[in-house]
């Protein structure tokens, strides 16, 4: 059995730590390694590597900016994250955010979620504590892409919530996967953590990966009347904490 087009450097790598062998442009999947694969857990560290470290100044202060990568077996493509770090990370539980990527609200400032917010108040607090860190995933429109998340915009203009137009788009209400924020925070050597967020599925996510997670605390921006219905169909079909709204 092979593994179609030809991976990255990187996918080979990884492909040769599970038992793979290369034939050609492709990964040959030997019977021993179709075992591997069936065997190998949703939270693998060992394909995690630390791509970069650099400094970001911001206006809540200057982070300690982290950039790993992770392939990806199954569909051959390598998943990226980013760490926002500040302060020592040891003292006692690490205050954390796990932010997916949200380009329309935060690079062009779109009001009808709630992220840009989100992240502005998580980078804020982290400074203010003077220690933290936010784990961010290139996940856009809860993992569904960029192109699938306008068009599923675009159902929504027609009336469909959130949800609905994803399912409508064939695909579940959420498609993230926060795996790859546990690695990084095993790699990382933290193991308590303060979450802010709103959302069970992250703690949920993270204690299946062994993390403690020792607080939960919220992370609610302030609404906008546009965002009111995405806010309310979170709360009311995906159990989100949302209280200001």
């Amino acid at each position: 059995m092979r593994l179609g087009a030809p991976p990255n450097n990187f996918v080979w790598r990884y492909a040769a730590q599970l038992g793979f062998s290369r034939d050609g442009d492709e990964i040959a999947l030997t019977r021993d390694a179709m075992t591997r694969l069936r065997l190998t857990p949703v939270v693998d560290d060992r394909g995690i590597r630390r791509v970069v470290s650099t400094r970001l100044p911001t206006i809540h202060g200057v982070f300690d900016l982290i950039g790993y990568e992770r392939a990806n077996v199954s569909n051959r493509e390598c998943e990226t994250a980013l760490v926002m770090k500040l302060g020592d990370l040891q003292e006692g539980p690490a205050l954390l955010r796990i932010h997916s990527q949200c380009l329309t609200g935060e690079a062009l400032g779109s009001l009808r979620c709630d992220c840009r917010g989100q992240l502005e108040l998580a980078m804020s607090t982290i400074a203010e504590q003077a220690s933290g860190l936010v784990i961010y995933l290139h996940q856009e429109g809860r993992g569904i892409g960029l192109m699938a998340k306008l068009q599923a915009y675009a159902l929504q203009d027609q009336g469909l919530d959130t949800i609905e137009a994803n399912e409508a788009l064939g695909f579940d209400a959420d498609c993230r996967d926060f795996s790859l924020a546990v690695a990084v925070l095993r790699d990382l050597k933290i193991g308590q953590v303060r979450l802010m967020s709103n959302n069970p599925q992250k703690v949920q996510e993270l204690t299946k990966g062994g993390i403690e997670v020792v607080e939960l605390i919220s992370c609610q921006a302030r609404p906008n009347p546009y965002a009111l219905p995405y806010l309310r169909t979170k709360k009311k079909k995906m159990g989100h904490s949302l209280t200001i709204m």
